[in-house]
């Protein structure tokens, strides 16, 4: 199987960076390398800094490599900045509209509620997590998942939503008013590295 399904701090220890906005990946000062000693003196190459570029992304959105591929395709195709491209066709994924909603904790349990069927685009049912919104789309839930996002919602509380997202949360509904802004992912990055490593 290609997806990960390992532990996944492990995957923020990897990369320096904490992939997940919870406090299992955030609570840690130094994220050391995986493994008893880490990586002790080794000064990582050209390739290996943009590797890690690209693996934050992978790994913060939880896609597969072939699908990264077809993402930075599909951003160099349009118009404008690549970099920002990329991140703006990432942001509109469904399981990550879920995750900036504040309906889940994290992009595993929004890509488990999506996939399980639990997710309505507009009134209809949207099983894709990698489906991609636009803007005036409306994400609502089927009834028999309503108390369990009611219930991260609460554990949730204070949770930030972007300018993009118009949540309503006595209804368990989130309305896309415009153009997705990555102002949320919880490190920095480096697209430019990125699109060079596709090069």
């Amino acid at each position: 199987m290609a997806r990960y399904l390992g532990p996944k701090v492990k995957l923020s220890r990897r990369v320096g960076v904490p992939i997940a906005d919870i406090p299992k990946h955030t609570a840690r000062r130094q994220l050391n390398a995986p493994g008893m000693h880490g990586f002790r003196n080794r000064r990582p190459k050209d390739y290996g800094i943009r590797l890690t570029e690209k693996q934050k992304l992978r790994f913060h959105y939880n896609i597969l490599e072939k699908q990264m591929r077809r993402y930075v395709a599909e951003a160099s195709r349009r118009k404008g900045n690549t970099g920002e491209l990329l991140l703006q066709l990432l942001e509109e994924r469904l399981d990550n509209v879920l995750r900036r909603s504040g309906f889940v904790r994290t992009i595993w349990a929004a890509r488990q509620t999506v996939v399980h069927g639990h997710v309505l685009v507009n009134g209809k049912k949207v099983d894709r997590p990698s489906y991609a919104v636009k803007a005036g789309d409306v994400i609502s839930f089927k009834d028999g998942i309503q108390k369990i996002v009611r219930e991260n919602m609460e554990s949730l509380a204070g949770h930030l939503t972007p300018d993009w997202l118009d949540v309503n949360p006595s209804e368990l509904r989130a309305t896309i008013t415009g153009a997705s802004s990555p102002d949320r992912i919880p490190f920095e990055v480096n697209t430019n590295l990125i699109v060079e490593f596709y090069r």
